[in-house]
Protein backbone atom coordinates (compact mmCIF):
# COMPACT_ATOMS: atom_id res chain seq x y z
CA UNK A 1 0.00 0.00 0.00
CA UNK A 2 1.18 3.43 -1.25
CA UNK A 3 1.24 5.67 1.89
CA UNK A 4 2.82 8.92 1.25
CA UNK A 5 2.64 10.81 4.82
CA UNK A 6 4.99 7.90 5.87
CA UNK A 7 8.35 9.52 3.94
CA UNK A 8 7.28 13.11 4.61
CA UNK A 9 6.32 11.66 8.83
CA UNK A 10 10.03 9.75 8.24
CA UNK A 11 11.81 12.85 7.30
CA UNK A 12 10.12 15.09 10.13
CA UNK A 13 9.46 13.33 12.92
CA UNK A 14 7.89 15.18 15.57
CA UNK A 15 9.28 15.54 18.58
CA UNK A 16 7.04 13.50 20.41
CA UNK A 17 5.94 10.65 19.91
CA UNK A 18 2.23 11.37 20.55
CA UNK A 19 2.26 13.61 17.97
CA UNK A 20 3.36 11.81 15.26
CA UNK A 21 -0.48 10.96 14.33
CA UNK A 22 -1.36 14.58 14.60
CA UNK A 23 1.57 15.28 12.31
CA UNK A 24 0.56 12.82 9.64
CA UNK A 25 -3.04 13.63 9.74
CA UNK A 26 -2.01 16.97 9.08
CA UNK A 27 -0.08 15.98 5.80
CA UNK A 28 -2.89 13.71 4.72
CA UNK A 29 -5.93 13.20 6.36
CA UNK A 30 -7.30 10.58 3.25
CA UNK A 31 -4.42 8.00 4.16
CA UNK A 32 -4.26 8.27 7.87
CA UNK A 33 -8.27 7.37 7.63
CA UNK A 34 -7.60 4.62 5.41
CA UNK A 35 -4.88 3.67 7.95
CA UNK A 36 -7.05 4.29 10.76
CA UNK A 37 -9.75 1.69 9.24
CA UNK A 38 -8.00 -1.36 8.92
CA UNK A 39 -8.85 -2.47 12.06
CA UNK A 40 -6.60 -5.47 10.78
CA UNK A 41 -7.00 -7.45 14.31
CA UNK A 42 -10.73 -6.69 15.00
CA UNK A 43 -11.47 -8.23 11.58
CA UNK A 44 -9.61 -11.31 11.31
CA UNK A 45 -11.04 -11.72 14.74
CA UNK A 46 -14.92 -10.96 13.53
CA UNK A 47 -13.77 -13.02 10.44
CA UNK A 48 -13.32 -16.26 12.67
CA UNK A 49 -16.81 -15.61 14.30
CA UNK A 50 -18.27 -15.77 10.94
CA UNK A 51 -18.78 -12.12 10.31
CA UNK A 52 -17.97 -9.63 7.50
CA UNK A 53 -17.47 -6.69 8.87
CA UNK A 54 -18.54 -4.16 5.94
CA UNK A 55 -18.21 -0.76 7.29
CA UNK A 56 -21.93 -0.61 8.29
CA UNK A 57 -23.81 0.47 11.21
CA UNK A 58 -25.62 -3.51 10.91
CA UNK A 59 -22.13 -4.62 11.58
CA UNK A 60 -21.55 -2.93 14.83
CA UNK A 61 -24.75 -4.40 16.26
CA UNK A 62 -23.23 -7.83 15.11
CA UNK A 63 -20.14 -6.94 17.30
CA UNK A 64 -21.74 -6.76 20.16
CA UNK A 65 -23.11 -10.27 19.79
CA UNK A 66 -20.46 -11.83 19.51
CA UNK A 67 -19.12 -14.25 22.29
CA UNK A 68 -15.96 -11.76 24.16
CA UNK A 69 -13.55 -14.70 23.86
CA UNK A 70 -11.25 -11.96 23.86
CA UNK A 71 -11.47 -10.91 27.09
CA UNK A 72 -9.42 -14.23 27.83
CA UNK A 73 -6.51 -13.10 26.25
CA UNK A 74 -5.24 -9.79 28.25
CA UNK A 75 -2.65 -8.75 25.91
CA UNK A 76 -4.95 -8.98 23.14
CA UNK A 77 -7.12 -7.19 24.59
CA UNK A 78 -6.25 -3.62 24.45
CA UNK A 79 -5.33 -3.54 20.68
CA UNK A 80 -8.70 -5.36 20.08
CA UNK A 81 -10.43 -2.13 22.05
CA UNK A 82 -8.04 0.17 20.24
CA UNK A 83 -9.35 -1.40 17.03
CA UNK A 84 -12.98 -1.40 17.84
CA UNK A 85 -12.61 2.19 18.49
CA UNK A 86 -10.82 2.97 15.26
CA UNK A 87 -13.71 0.68 13.50
CA UNK A 88 -16.79 2.16 15.20
CA UNK A 89 -14.97 5.65 14.26
CA UNK A 90 -14.63 3.83 10.69
CA UNK A 91 -18.52 3.31 10.48
CA UNK A 92 -19.31 6.74 11.82
CA UNK A 93 -17.30 8.74 9.71
CA UNK A 94 -18.42 6.93 6.35
CA UNK A 95 -22.23 6.62 7.42
CA UNK A 96 -23.33 9.98 9.56
CA UNK A 97 -23.35 13.29 7.10
CA UNK A 98 -20.79 15.82 8.65
CA UNK A 99 -18.59 13.36 10.24
CA UNK A 100 -14.77 13.20 10.06
CA UNK A 101 -11.51 12.38 11.72
CA UNK A 102 -9.82 14.21 14.15
CA UNK A 103 -7.17 13.91 15.68
CA UNK A 104 -6.80 15.65 19.22
CA UNK A 105 -3.41 17.17 19.67
CA UNK A 106 -1.57 14.55 22.27
CA UNK A 107 -2.39 12.48 19.00
CA UNK A 108 -5.68 10.22 20.07
CA UNK A 109 -8.14 9.50 16.90
CA UNK A 110 -11.85 10.98 17.69
CA UNK A 111 -14.11 11.67 15.08
CA UNK A 112 -16.05 14.95 15.37
CA UNK A 113 -19.60 15.36 14.25
CA UNK A 114 -21.33 17.99 12.25
CA UNK A 115 -22.84 19.31 15.75
CA UNK A 116 -18.82 19.86 16.80
CA UNK A 117 -19.31 17.60 19.51
CA UNK A 118 -16.10 14.84 19.35
CA UNK A 119 -15.95 11.19 20.47
CA UNK A 120 -13.46 9.40 21.71
CA UNK A 121 -13.56 6.72 19.53
CA UNK A 122 -10.58 4.52 20.68
CA UNK A 123 -12.16 5.35 24.35
CA UNK A 124 -15.54 3.55 23.70
CA UNK A 125 -13.61 0.72 21.89
CA UNK A 126 -11.62 -0.20 24.78
CA UNK A 127 -14.76 -0.06 26.79
CA UNK A 128 -16.65 -2.18 24.74
CA UNK A 129 -13.31 -4.64 24.43
CA UNK A 130 -13.07 -4.73 28.46
CA UNK A 131 -16.84 -4.35 29.76
CA UNK A 132 -19.18 -5.31 26.73
CA UNK A 133 -20.57 -1.24 27.55
CA UNK A 134 -21.79 1.07 26.02
CA UNK A 135 -22.34 -1.15 23.21
CA UNK A 136 -20.56 0.06 19.56
CA UNK A 137 -24.02 0.44 18.13
CA UNK A 138 -25.57 2.66 21.12
CA UNK A 139 -22.34 4.64 20.95
CA UNK A 140 -22.79 4.49 17.08
CA UNK A 141 -26.85 5.23 17.62
CA UNK A 142 -26.01 8.20 19.57
CA UNK A 143 -23.53 9.94 17.45
CA UNK A 144 -25.82 9.53 14.18
CA UNK A 145 -28.72 11.45 16.43
CA UNK A 146 -26.70 14.78 15.84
Amino acid sequence: MNIPFLDKWRRRRPEHRDQALAAAFEDDPEGVAELLSECELLRSQAAAAGLELDDSPASLAALDQLLPRWRDDPEALPWLGNDAGLYLGTVVVRTVPGAAWHVWPGGSPAVRLASGREIAVVDAGLDWAVHGVPELSQTYAEASEG
